[in-house]
């Protein structure tokens, strides 16, 4: 059974490619846009976040990382890291990214549940990804429904941690706002408005995966009940 030559896979998935394609041509958009565009404060995303941090009383470590928009807090170190353009740069973009990765530091440091919930699913997940796969293709190799549904069932776990997801990005997207503008850090409705285009851009690319997580889960629901109905 290969999934990819089974016409129905296209019908799920072709609305999910399509939303994710369009999330990423969005946040790409507002990114460009809002990173030509200079901060008044003067600040780079690294300062800005070392300036929110220290206001929270939260203690982190910044650092760069390598990437484009790989940008990311990691809870198990305590560390923000930062990719080149936000981290150096001295844009919109760089304070909003910045500063919504300060969010999830100040969710770590507050105990937000949601963010606790989702690191303790990412090993589940990250074992899971490869489980699945081959429970799914053992269960039709060998004609078993049950390891079949198990695989399915592994599959939804992962549908649940991109679900768990979207709280725990908002929250740090409407903290970083909040931040940003209670602190003077942005300016003029202009650059509020500009933090807001860049999150909300970012925050529509866990929605599509989450949708894309949850399209393909059905795909395989419909598989594992069409293989038990004949068997």
């Amino acid at each position: 059974m290969f999934f990819f030559y089974d016409p129905r896979y296209l019908c799920f998935m072709a609305p999910a490619f399509l939303l994710m394609l369009l999330a990423q041509m969005y946040v790409s958009s507002a990114y460009r846009r809002w990173s030509r565009v200079p901060l008044r404060s003067g600040l780079t995303g690294a300062e800005v976040a070392d300036y929110l941090a220290r206001r929270a009383g939260v203690a982190v470590r910044i650092e760069p990382v390598r990437g484009f928009l790989s940008d990311h807090y990691d809870p198990r170190t305590r560390t923000l890291r930062l990719s080149p353009d936000n981290f150096y740069g001295r844009s919109v973009a760089a304070a909003a990214v910045s500063a919504h990765e300060l969010g999830h530091a100040l969710q770590h440091a507050s105990n937000y549940k949601p963010l606790a919930l989702r690191s303790a699913m990412v090993p589940a997940v990250q074992f899971g990804s490869y489980l699945g796969w081959i429970f799914l293709m053992l269960g039709f190799v060998l004609r078993w429904a049950n390891l079949i549904w198990l695989g399915v069932g592994v599959f939804a776990i992962g549908v649940a941690f991109t679900l768990v997801t979207l709280p725990v990005e908002f929250n740090a997207s409407a903290r970083a706002k909040r931040l940003l503008q209670q602190t003077g850090l942005v300016r003029g409705q202009d650059e509020v408005r500009g933090v807001n285009q860049v999150l909300n851009a970012a925050a529509l690319t866990y929605v599509a995966a989450f949708f894309s997580a949850l399209m393909q889960l059905l795909y395989y629901v419909t598989l594992a009940s069409s293989f038990s109905r004949r068997d």
